[in-house]
């Protein structure tokens, strides 16, 4: 996806500052919690499997990740989550779609539609913004972790649909249902796996942010949803120019 690198920069230092606050492991612990209603042995339950690999490079304490293992197979109170999803565009005609775990329906409706009504974004009816995604699972390496054609031979053996160059990373495609197993084979192969690999929606058309100002209201809006309690993720097609990372990363 073009401009990967630029938004996951930014996005990784947003990320460690949540980490510091615990919202890094409440996210991942929901995601936890949703995969072990399937099992609760990561060694049968290949999802669970990958979440725990991703929780522990977090840093993720073991008892956070085996309460959210026993929340979602019921062995403990608390794990009552239903999915839901939004969709709407932020100014500037770009795609949002927000995805939430919740226990309050009611409470994350009335949060992302005051979220969109302050940075003046427009909710979409459903469908109207997903279809212009693709759910794909998305690995990252860094370059100096793994020589090119190793990577490419482990990953397509292993079910990959596709990898290429991506700034100072390689970039895996994956269809969803092969993200585990092709995470799992390149740890097993002892290749580190970047923070932000995940199931995501990848856009089929990015639309290009080329001002400071437009890119950095952009950017509020899209931290503002992440930093809701019920959102899991936000999902968008906007990309931002060199020049303008380069001005975000200098403040």
């Amino acid at each position: 996806m073009a401009g990967h690198s630029k938004w996951a920069n930014i996005k990784h230092r947003k990320g460690k500052a949540d980490a510091a606050k615990g919202k890094v492991f409440s996210k991942i612990a929901k995601d936890i919690m949703v995969a072990a209603r399937s099992g609760g042995n990561p060694d049968d339950n290949i999802t669970l499997r990958a979440l725990i690999q991703k929780a522990k490079a977090a840093n993720m304490p073991n008892d956070n990740i085996d309460r959210a293992i026993k929340k979602g197979t019921g062995e403990l109170e608390g794990g009552q989550l239903e999915e839901g999803s939004y969709e709407g565009y932020a100014p500037g005609g770009i795609a949002v779609v927000v995805k939430v775990l919740t226990d309050n329906k009611n409470r994350s409706a009335s949060e992302v539609r005051f979220a969109f009504s302050k940075a003046g974004a427009n909710l979409a009816e459903q469908g109207a913004v997903s279809r212009m995604f693709q759910r794909k699972g998305q690995i990252f390496v860094d370059k100096d972790k793994a020589g090119e054609e190793t990577l490419m031979e482990l990953a397509l053996d292993a079910g990959a649909e596709d990898m290429k160059t991506d700034g100072d990373q390689y970039e895996i495609i994956t269809d969803p249902k092969d993200f585990a197993v092709v995470s799992e084979a390149l740890t097993q192969a002892g290749i580190p796996l970047d923070e932000e690999s995940e199931i995501t929606m990848i856009p089929s058309l990015m639309v290009e942010v080329a001002d400071v100002e437009r890119a950095r209201s952009v950017l509020k809006f899209v931290e503002a949803l992440e930093d809701l309690d019920d959102v899991q993720a936000v999902y968008s097609n906007f990309d931002i120019s060199d020049a303008v990372a380069e001005q975000l990363a200098e403040g």
